[in-house]
């Protein structure tokens, strides 16, 4: 299932997806420059998809509900997406945009491990020989060790540490969902999937919310021109994802995602004034360039 080869459609529909993430942290990044925190744009992006899901699933109800065990997977990946939601967002706040969504863009990798270890589904030769170079192109772009920005390796790590940590984490979450998602629950309705995963994902920012005592909505018209663009552009795309993905096959094909990131450092050149060395664009379109040719192999 994971390894049958992509069609022109399913191909593209995979870059769409990506392009549509890419601008939603973007928008997040602008709601964040603008007064809005983590955890109230996880929240209100999160209930917004969870309830025009939940409008259509009223309107066409599923044809067959999960079964017990299909319940307890759902659930355990709605607060997963949560994490994942959270921790991304955090990345973002921390690193320019484009930088954060590489190392989250790892999650294929994971997403290999993760199949491996619960599956017994051993990763493709060539997602296995294309780890090394992606791990090389990502210390390039994050200038792990300083040189680009002339800080050294220890200040660059204490400018990067946290945010690249915090993107690990959101890979590392978003890789399990794929895989739980592929292979227990891909039968499943995908409004009804992806309803209650934004249902639970939004729950759980709002317990964040909860623990910091207030919401922190946007201050000014910038501020909630970037939460609504990546409330919507989020809901759009994480519900095609979750809907497409597992039928195409998530270990092989999840790689394709990793286009993401060059939207986001045009996007955020462009809107943002963000910018990043030349050998830090390198290290990221060395990334981008294998997961291309992953994506585009044939198998």
């Amino acid at each position: 299932m994971g390894q049958r080869a992509l069609s022109t459609t399913a191909f593209l529909t995979l870059l769409a997806i990506a392009s549509m993430m890419g601008a939603n942290h973007v928008a997040a990044r602008l709601a964040f420059n603008h007064g809005t925190d983590v955890a109230t744009a996880v929240t209100l992006r999160s209930g917004a998809t969870a309830l025009v899901l939940a409008l259509l699933l009223w309107r066409q109800r599923p044809t067959q509900l999960p079964l017990v065990r299909q319940w307890r997977i759902l659930l355990l990946t709605g607060l997963l997406v949560g994490v994942q939601s959270l921790c991304v967002y955090s990345s973002v706040a921390r690193l320019p945009v484009a930088l954060a969504l590489l190392a989250f863009n790892t999650f294929p990798i994971f997403a290999g491990l993760w199949a491996w270890a619960l599956y017994g589904q051993r990763p493709a030769r060539s997602l296995v020989l294309a780890m090394p170079v992606l791990i090389v192109g990502l210390g390039l772009a994050l200038d792990v060790m300083g040189a680009a920005s002339g800080l050294g390796a220890q200040a660059q790590w204490q400018q990067i540490g946290q945010g690249l940590a915090y993107a690990l984490a959101a890979a590392a979450s978003f890789g399990l969902v794929l895989v739980l998602t592929q292979h227990e629950v891909a039968a499943v309705d995908a409004r009804l999937r992806t309803a209650i995963t934004m249902t639970l994902a939004c729950a759980v920012a709002m317990a964040m919310t909860a623990a910091q005592g207030s919401w922190q909505l946007p201050q000014s018209g910038a501020g909630w021109l970037g939460l609504s663009l990546l409330t919507v552009l989020y809901g759009t795309g994480i519900t095609l994802l979750l809907a497409v993905l597992p039928r195409l096959g998530v270990v092989g094909n999840s790689p394709i995602l990793n286009i993401e990131p060059v939207v986001a450092l045009v996007l955020a050149w462009l809107l943002l004034g963000q910018s990043i060395a030349p050998v830090q664009i390198a290290g990221a379109l060395l990334v981008v360039g294998v997961v291309m040719a992953l994506g585009l192999r044939k198998r």
